[in-house]
């Protein structure tokens, strides 16, 4: 099942600040947002996709 969940979430998932996950992910390094409602404003983040990027960044850590 795919879970689309919102920056308050996000947060709490990686332990980072609001404003640094945005920072990351126009960088290209963070998934990117995804829009919720077509035309609107509300964004969220695939789950799956925060969890590969923490699984990628433990895996980053274990090599260096």
């Amino acid at each position: 099942m795919t879970k689309i969940i919102r920056i308050k979430d996000v947060c709490s998932l990686t332990g980072l600040s609001k404003s640094y996950l945005y920072a990351l992910a126009k960088a290209g390094k963070f998934p990117s947002s995804i829009k919720i409602v077509k035309g609107g404003t509300a964004v969220g983040w695939l789950e799956s996709s925060v969890h590969e990027w923490l699984e990628q960044c433990l895996a980053n850590q274990e090599e260096g």
